[in-house]
């Protein structure tokens, strides 16, 4: 029998064994799976810098926040330069460079980028302007479609011949597999040496595949062929690629879905009659889809128990 010392120890032990015990249950009863990001209801200061698979999107954006019910919503400024690495926007004259002045006041709540292809060192010196005058900034770096339908980090080839409708679904993704993942590994970096989650990914690239891939199926109401998207053998976007851009940046800086938005001004210029409806829903899932799904967008779908 133990003595009235050794019981006593032995009730303590018990009771803590069983306190910890029941604090560990309590635990692992409140590590639910990670619920949706939630939505973003106040308008944002958005600046942007890009070229020209990139600066059609603020007006756009604009429309859409507006039709979103999103208030306070403004695009701040943008840096417009054709065909441009995301540095030529950072060695802009000092006197002209409105958004270093913006970043720096920290007036500015989104950066948009949209470089070509990496290395580019503008990208890291926006982002460590941007985090040391406004540690709240979010910073979105746009993945794009891949120019001539080819895999070039230096952006010199220049193909005899450009065939966007001679290009698979399943081709068209191997083909831009080491530059997604590029990217991705990159925003990493980036958000390792802000020591946060700073900068995310809008797959715009990604949504452009899957809208190619319904083309090739006939499932994209008034679009016939892949070609019908571009404007050019670089890839330059007609109007229906250009929502989708919008819809998925949309989708990332709101964590909102655009199903539902009605139909955007600048769509309605495609005059697609019956088929512009449809297709601005399809738009609108299609952008959805891509950031749900993109680890990197900044949205999580909603986990179902």
């Amino acid at each position: 029998m133990p003595t009235s010392l050794s019981l006593s120890r032995y009730i303590c032990a018990l009771a803590l064994l069983l306190a910890s015990i029941g604090c560990r249950a309590l635990a692992a009863e409140d590590k639910k799976p990670e619920a949706a990001a939630a939505p973003i209801t106040q308008g944002q200061k958005v600046f942007t810098c890009g070229h020209s698979f990139h600066y059609f999107m603020p007006p756009i954006l604009t429309d859409l926040a507006k039709a979103g019910e999103i208030k306070g919503h403004e695009q701040v400024g943008q840096s417009s330069i054709g065909g441009s690495r995301i540095i030529q926007h950072w060695d802009v004259a000092a006197d002209k460079n409105k958004a270093k002045e913006l970043l720096k006041a920290g007036k500015v709540d989104v950066l948009t980028l949209s470089p070509i292809h990496l290395p580019d060192e503008g990208v890291g010196n926006f982002v460590q302007l941007a985090t040391e005058n406004n540690p709240n900034i979010r910073i979105f770096l746009q993945e794009n479609w891949l120019p001539f339908d080819i895999y070039d980090v230096t952006f010199k080839l220049r193909p005899a011949k450009v065939d966007h409708n001679a290009i698979s679904g399943e081709q068209l993704w191997k083909l831009h597999e080491p530059y997604f993942t590029g990217w991705d590994d990159h925003a990493r970096e980036l958000n390792k040496k802000v020591g946060k989650e700073t900068v995310f990914i809008t797959p715009v690239g990604q949504a452009v595949i899957a809208l190619r891939e319904k083309v090739i199926a006939g499932q994209a109401p008034g679009i016939k062929t892949q070609e019908d998207l571009f404007t050019d053998p670089l890839g330059h976007v007609k109007v229906p690629a250009m929502v989708l851009n919008a819809y998925c940046h949309y989708a990332v800086i709101y964590r909102k879905s655009p199903v539902g938005l009605p139909v955007p001004a600048v769509l309605k210029l495609a005059k697609l009659g019956d088929d512009e409806e449809k297709l601005n829903t399809l738009l609108q899932e299609l952008a959805w889809d891509a950031a749900t799904k993109h680890p990197l967008s900044g949205v999580k779908a909603e986990v179902k128990p």
